[in-house]
């Protein structure tokens, strides 16, 4: 069974973005040790872009072949007229109001969402399953979340954007490490309890 992980950046108090999702005031802490950290262990989720723009293309994944992202966090990249922000990956949108694919890449998921899910990690594979983003997703699939890796920037925002857009559970982790970088950002990772 392939693993689905949650990995996001959120501000100290929890949310993901501003109230309208936005969440450019953490791309300030993206310093050179948190790109050499991600580069190592994370190149997947540097997007295509980011990748050519750092000379980074050849990059192999080491923990994801999939992502998985909600319309709204999709709409970033359409917005910037890119049609497949993870083209090294199967990319996967959940929506309801996209009809069509822009991406021969890009795969809609409008119904079944969480027995689509199921079925990706349901099939053989080394790597998982990244989950993007955004909070509604994210509620919608926290059942089927099996870790958590959370990038927490120095920031309070007050309000905004949760990390589960959801009714209130109380859903149990375990802490298995906490990474610290000098300019104040945590990387926390976390296992669900079963």
């Amino acid at each position: 069974m392939r693993k689905l992980t949650y990995f996001i950046a959120c501000s100290i108090d929890g949310f993901i973005g501003d109230p309208k999702g936005d969440a450019t005031t953490m791309m300030s802490f993206v310093d050179e040790e948190l790109l050499a950290f991600l580069k190592e262990e994370y190149p997947e989720t540097i997007s295509a872009e980011g990748r050519t723009a750092l000379g980074l293309g050849d990059l192999e994944n080491r923990r994801f072949d999939t992502v998985i992202q909600g319309r709204g966090s999709y709409q970033l990249a359409l917005d910037t007229d890119v049609t497949s922000p993870y083209g090294h990956m199967r990319e996967f949108v959940a929506s309801r109001s996209l009809t069509e694919s822009p991406d021969p890449n890009v795969e809609l998921i409008s119904e079944n969402l969480v027995g689509r899910v199921r079925e990706l990690k349901a099939e053989q594979g080394e790597l998982g399953i990244w989950l993007c983003g955004g909070s509604q997703l994210a509620g919608e699939l926290i059942d089927e979340i099996d870790e958590l890796v959370i990038k927490t920037y120095p920031l309070v925002y007050g309000s905004g954007m949760p990390m589960f857009g959801s009714g209130f559970a109380a859903d149990a982790f375990t802490l298995e490490g906490v990474r610290t970088f000098g300019n104040g950002v945590l990387m926390r990772t976390y296992s669900r309890k079963r």
